[in-house]
């Protein structure tokens, strides 16, 4: 069959679910048998995600190719449960430059390179690039923002125009919003009409409607929504608010979204396998013993609101893990700048997550010293590792002023350095796309607690099978042998080799490592004997999904759940 594409724009507000309602058709597509892929636009004239504040635009998702995208890359990882790779996403910024790059090459053979139609047939030309890659029947293009937006112009046009090339191919969902004002009761239909109205200015009819709401779109909405919207009435889907975004595909697909989607390119299904998915988000739901999770972090206020987008793989995480130790997780964001003991106590784990930057550094420092003091299950990732070995070598190897350079240069005890091969990139100020990303590889150490959560997890054979079929580039494989898993990584600073041996022998257990090919090793992964205490260097969250919770993730969630019970038992004594 020839490759169908389906593109899913957004109305009204951004924010609204498109990346969900995306990653969902994608799910139900791929159950009802069809090879299907998700691609998303970001309109940001950032060639990468990587040079954006999270507060702006929350999480910055590294794939397992090494690139810097869009939080709604990790959905589609999550609900297709397979890597998305950097042919998958596109921004502003990356069209343009592959345009001007190739005009300099003279690809365009001397002509008049204009925005239109050459921005445009690139952006389609990349479209199939993601198809060829990935195999897929199907396509699932999500467009960043809302329509109307000057910035999605160019996005839209290329969607028409490839539209107009092949119509029985390609069909075009509208998310919008429908809100319900306080002071009216009333669900209002007329925001989506004006978006509707967005779309045909340029050039394009939606085929359905995504119909976003606190509550279920009723008959008389829907009527409405066909009637000024030029569509039939069933093609305008109900999307009410759910208890988690796993409920999704089970919701839309209740309103036969998957099968409507079929019919319209003349397919049928080749199977179902939802009902698989939906019996695994019911037995979630049914979980209620609950385990209190404390992430300290400092990329949640903007503004006058919290951003917890900001951390959205390690929340997954924390669900997927919990949910497989049947416990339901109770989520509390911790400022890093007014970490205290006493807003410690509650807690039955701690996370400190990724981070850049002295702000809010000694209260991540004094809540890792909490939790090894007290023996509070601890999980550090990344920048939560490179602080964890900071504490350590303070207050255990007495080194008072150790830490990373980073935040402190002339500091005696440098435990935490930059990498001698970002040294030159950082020279040029060159930070766009130049850190240590991707996926690489790490040998786990025998006996380690780290390599027993690997092995349990079921990941340590699969990514064994993984390196062995060098489906990464040999750099990042290293020399590597033994216990291997591979994680993803976004850093610049590593635990500096100098130190490893004084922190070893004050009992730091370093349970991994990725060696180069010049011998040179990286620190991955440490823990501390005896205690549910980790931490890593990689990201973790970023391959957990439903079906295969991070093991890292899994520790904590375990250790978390008898120091619950171990609390319940001492007051019930008491």
């Amino acid at each position: 069959m020839r490759t169908k594409y389906i593109i899913v724009a957004g109305g009204v507000i951004s924010g609204v679910g498109k990346g969900v309602a995306a990653a969902s058709l994608a799910k139900i597509l791929k159950d009802y048998g069809y090879k299907t892929t998700c691609m998303k636009i970001d309109p940001y004239i950032n060639v990468d995600a990587g040079t954006m504040n999270p507060t702006e635009h929350g999480e910055v998702f590294v794939t397992e190719d090494g690139d810097e995208t869009d939080q709604d890359i990790g959905n589609y990882e999550r609900f297709l449960n397979e890597n998305v790779l950097s042919v998958n996403y596109m921004t502003t910024g990356r069209v343009y430059l592959s345009v001007i790059e190739r005009e300099r090459r003279l690809e365009y053979n001397g002509k008049c390179v204009e925005v239109v139609p050459h921005i445009p047939f690139e952006v389609i030309d990349r479209f199939k690039k993601a198809a060829e890659a990935t195999k897929a029947e199907i396509v699932v293009i999500e467009v960043g923002g809302t329509v109307g937006e000057y910035q999605n112009i160019l996005f839209l046009e290329a969607a028409r125009m490839l539209h107009l090339k092949n119509p029985e191919d390609v069909l075009f969902v509208l998310v919008s919003y429908l809100p319900v004002p306080k002071n009216i009761g009333e669900m209002k239909t007329k925001p989506t009409q004006y978006a509707a109205m967005s779309m045909n200015s340029a050039g394009i009819q939606p085929d359905f409607i995504v119909c976003r709401a606190e509550m279920p779109i009723d008959a008389v909405r829907k009527s409405k929504i066909a009637t000024f919207c030029n569509i039939q009435p069933e093609h305008v889907i109900s999307a009410p608010d759910v208890e988690t975004i796993y409920d999704v595909p089970e919701y839309l697909e209740n309103e036969g979204f998957g099968k409507k989607i079929l019919k319209k390119f003349s397919l049928e299904p080749r199977k179902n396998d939802l009902p698989q998915w939906e019996k695994r988000v019911h037995a979630i739901k049914n979980c209620t013993d609950e385990v209190k999770i404390g992430i300290v972090g400092k990329y949640f206020d903007h503004g006058d609101y919290m951003l917890s987008d900001s951390y959205l793989s390690v929340i997954e995480a924390v669900k997927h893990a919990s949910w497989a130790l049947n416990v339901k997780p109770v989520i509390s964001w911790i400022d890093a700048e007014q970490v205290d003991s006493v807003s410690l106590q509650q807690y039955h784990g701690i996370i400190v997550p990724g981070g850049f930057g002295a702000r809010g550094v000694e209260g991540k420092i004094n809540a890792i010293r909490y939790c090894r003091e007290n023996d509070v299950p601890y999980l550090g990732i990344c920048y939560g590792m490179q602080l964890a070995v900071v504490e350590f070598a303070r207050n255990v190897c007495g080194m008072n002023d150790a830490h990373t350079t980073e935040v402190n240069k002339g500091t005696k005890h440098p435990v935490i350095d930059i990498q001698t091969s970002q040294r030159g990139v950082m020279a040029q100020q060159k930070y766009g796309g130049t850190m240590r990303l991707g996926a690489y590889a790490a040998a786990l150490r025998e006996g380690s607690a780290v390599l027993d959560l690997y092995r349990r997890s079921g990941r340590l054979d699969a990514d064994k099978d993984q390196v062995l079929k060098n489906n990464i580039e040999d750099f990042r494989l290293g020399v590597m042998k033994g216990n291997v898993v591979l994680e993803r990584h976004r850093h610049r600073y590593e635990v500096n080799p100098a130190f490893v041996g004084e922190l070893e022998r004050k009992g730091m257990v370093f349970s991994g490592y990725h060696e180069r090919t010049d011998g040179t090793k990286l620190m991955e992964f440490i823990e501390l004997k005896g205690k549910h205490f980790f931490a890593t260097q990689s990201h973790p969250e970023m391959k957990s999904r439903v079906e295969s919770p991070a093991p890292l993730f899994m520790g904590l969630i375990e250790g978390a759940k008898k120091r619950k019970d171990q609390t319940v038992k001492v007051t019930v004594a008491e």
